[in-house]
Order: C-alpha cells, then structure tokens, then sequence
C-alpha cells in the first residue's frame, strides 16, 4: 500500500538576467522585458551565485516624510533643525540643488530656498526601519543592521526556502518593501561585505548593482582611495603625500610601508585594494560600547576647542544610550595624533551612567591630562560595560550639584523627545564653543557599537 504522494517542489530559479518589475527570467542582452516591456534588467555572469548583500533605503526619512504627506511628493524635502542645525537627510530632489547630509541649514536653504523642513521624528523612522528588518529576517536569519535603515544581508543556502537565488529573493525583497512599506531601497549584492557595500551606492536610488569576484581587480583599479570604506579627506591626503591616490596605486604599494606610516590600518587598506574582506555578517554582534567620534579638518592642540567639541560628542553618546535603554560603568577616551597614533584612556565609574553630564565631565578630566601641546587630528568619548539602564546613575550623596544636573538634563531631553534633538541645547555648547571651531565629520559606520576610526 502506497502513501500519500508528495508533489515535488517548485524549481529554484537562478537566471543570470531577470526584470527587476515582473522578475520574469530574460536574456542577459535584453534591454526590456519581453513580458513586461520595463527597462530595469539585472545581468550578471555572476548573478546566480552571488549571496552577499548590503540594503540602503533611499534618503530613509525624506521619503518616509513623503510616503505619509503625498503632496511633498515632487517638492524638495530637508529633514533637520533650525537655522542653527545641519541637515539630516535630504530628498533627491533637494540634492539636485546640492544640499547634503551634514551640511548646516543655513548652507542648505540657500543651495535650495523652497525646500520645506520637516524636523525629525526618530520615534517613527525606527519604527518604519523596524518593519523594514522584519522583513529581512523573514529572508535570512543573517542580518546585520549598520543603522536604522541599511543592514547586510548573507543569503548563502536559502535558495531552497525562497525557491529562488538570492539575487532573485533580494529583488522580490525590494519590490515588496516599495509596495508594502511605502519606501523605497537600492541593493548591492557581491562576494564580500567591502563590494556589497560600494555597489548598493552605484545606482541610487531604487538601484540594484552587482560586482563580480572576476571583476573585482578590474573595477576597483581606477577608483579613487576614497572609495574604500573608512578612507575620508585626512586619511586620503596622507596617502597623496605617499603618492597613492587611486585604489590601484594602494594595490601596488610596499605593505610593510604602508605599515609603518598608517599602522594596522595601512595593513588593512591593503587587503581591501585587492578585494579581500574576511568578515562575515554577524546578525547577534555583541553591544560593547557606545561611542562617537570626529576627525578633524585641522589638526587641533588648543584645550578649549577640543574640550568643546567633546561636550558635543558626550551629549551625543548619552542620546544614543537613553534611546537604547542602557548605560555603562567605563568611560573611555580616544585621541589621534596626525601620525596616525591612537591614545586610549578610561576611567571606570562609581556607578554606571547614562548622563552627559557624568560622561562629559569624566572625559573632561582624562582629556586635562592628555593636552600638553601635541596637536590632534581626532578625537572620540565612548561608553563601555553596558548595564540596563535602570541601574544606572544613584543619586550621588557627594556631588550636591550632580542632582540638580540631572534634573535640567532630564527636562532637556524631554523638550528634544517632544520637539526634535535641535530645539535647545545646553548652555556650555554655546559657551565653550570657539569663535573657529575647526569642521569635523563624525563616524558614520554605526551609531551604537564599538567603533574604529571611518571618515567615509
């Protein structure tokens, strides 16, 4: 007696060339679908074997702004502050005029004087951005979130489960996000996390781009040293000084000098000049610290400037820790000189803090006994041994000040909560700040985490 009969799965589809509207399988020399008739092909060689990938949703709050208010549809869109702030995000119909992120506001609104700003409201970009992830996860369980809107991706032995290749998934992926979500996204899918992330910038926005193993030497050669991932203008005049200035020149330079001049980071550059990226996509990477940092355009000695910019970085550090909902017992501090050499040096608390207050004035004091004359080209405060955040800052018997600190703090954060992170600022940014401070780029790798320096 025979049993039930199982009906055979569905053929994985693995083309080499497929519509990115109707996914329909096509000719890697076809221009337009011949089901569809739309022009977005994907072709590769490669296309059916490639399983690492990074996602970047498109000028992530702009466009959540205009999925939810459908008459800024065509209209130039700046998310950000007041006069006094910088732009958080920008529409692409504001970056024709030139306005970019980081940038302050009063730059931007002269590039582009109709624009309309919207202040940021994080509380719905991280629930849009979690919706977002869901989505992911029903894809791969190997996800690994940058920020709240880009994360890679590693869909290796999926193919089974989505009856698909994971260029095909990651398409299906998009389109449903666009339909689904309300916001759009471009993908780059390739060998390694390093490619993965410089292809999903090729063809913004709604962009889908590919490089290849075979092509990897061919399509890096010619690139400037900037397109590395952590290269930004310090780092990349230093390498011009060496007479590097495109990734081919860095491929062909003698490792060991890169080494002496730029340390374990010349050593890295090098590895990446030839396509090599050993890291794998970590979807439960471990909190270990929560830091921020800036590299400066200036190299900078003077105690006041850096002792500024600092407090700027603390408060900022302790805005990412409330958010998450926890706090840390270290607090650490990061200098670089202009040769490249780190400083590290911590102290480690009483009790453990998530105020600006106690971590700037921690700081503070390990950055008193660091300035003495050398000038620096970075500087960074951070965090670490996170604890949750209800245990963290006992009123403190010995400082009388500290609780009534805390308390203007806590009534800070409670206009930034309700009317954006730019409605005011504590009264030391504005006083300590130097009439010149030097510009500075904070690290844009990840907000929480543990971070090394990244320029890009």
């Amino acid at each position: 007696m025979s049993g039930p009969v199982v009906p055979p799965s569905p053929p994985v589809l693995r083309p080499k060339a497929f519509c990115r509207d109707c996914f329909t399988p096509v000719k890697p020399t076809a221009t337009r679908c011949p089901k569809c008739g739309g022009p977005r092909i994907v072709a590769h060689d490669e296309l059916d074997r490639l399983s690492i990938a990074h996602v970047d949703c498109d000028a992530f709050y702009a466009s959540v702004e205009k999925r939810d208010d459908p008459s800024l549809a065509d209209k130039p869109v700046i998310i950000g502050g007041g006069r006094r702030g910088v732009v958080s995000t920008a529409c692409y119909v504001a970056r024709i005029s030139g306005v970019k992120s980081a940038m302050p506001m009063w730059k931007a609104l002269e590039a582009c004087p109709d624009a309309v700003v919207i202040r940021p409201n994080m509380e719905k970009y991280t629930r849009v951005g979690h919706e977002i992830r869901t989505l992911m996860r029903e894809l791969t369980p190997l996800v690994e979130p940058l920020s709240i809107d880009e994360a890679f991706l590693d869909l290796g032995g999926t193919e089974l489960l989505h009856h698909a290749s994971p260029a095909l998934t990651l398409a299906r992926f998009a389109a449903r996000v666009e339909r689904e979500i309300g916001v759009t996204l471009s993908v780059g899918l390739s060998h390694n996390k390093f490619l993965a992330k410089i292809a999903s910038d090729l063809d913004k926005p709604r962009g889908y781009s590919v490089i290849g193993a075979a092509e990897t030497l061919a399509f890096l050669a010619p690139r400037p040293v900037t397109t590395i991932w952590g290269v930004g203008k310090a780092t990349a005049e230093a390498l011009h000084a060496e007479g590097i200035r495109t990734v081919g020149d860095l491929r062909g330079a003698d490792e060991s000098r890169l080494f002496r001049r730029f340390g374990v980071l010349g050593r890295r550059l090098k590895e990446l000049a030839v396509g090599q990226d050993r890291r794998h996509v970590e979807p439960d990477r471990e909190i270990k610290s929560v830091s921020n940092e800036l590299t400066l355009d200036t190299d900078v000695a003077d105690y006041a400037t850096l002792e500024a910019i600092l407090f700027r970085l603390a408060t900022k550090v302790s805005r990412r820790l409330k958010a998450a909902g926890i706090g840390g017992s270290t607090v650490q501090l990061k200098l670089k000189t202009p040769d490249f050499k780190s400083h590290g040096r911590n102290r480690r608390l009483a009790d453990p803090t998530a105020l600006a207050d106690r971590i700037f004035r921690t700081g503070q004091d390990l950055l008193k006994r660091e300035v003495d004359g050398r000038r620096f080209r970075l500087i960074g405060i951070g965090v670490a041994d996170l604890v949750p955040i209800d245990r963290c800052d006992p009123p403190d018997l010995i400082d009388e000040g500290a609780g009534k600190r805390a308390r203007a703090e806590a009534a800070i954060d409670a206009l930034r909560q309700r009317f954006g992170t730019d409605v005011v600022e504590p009264g030391r940014v504005f006083a300590s700040r130097p009439r010149a401070e030097p510009r500075a780029r904070a690290a844009p790798e990840t907000d929480i985490g543990d971070e090394g320096e990244s320029e890009a």
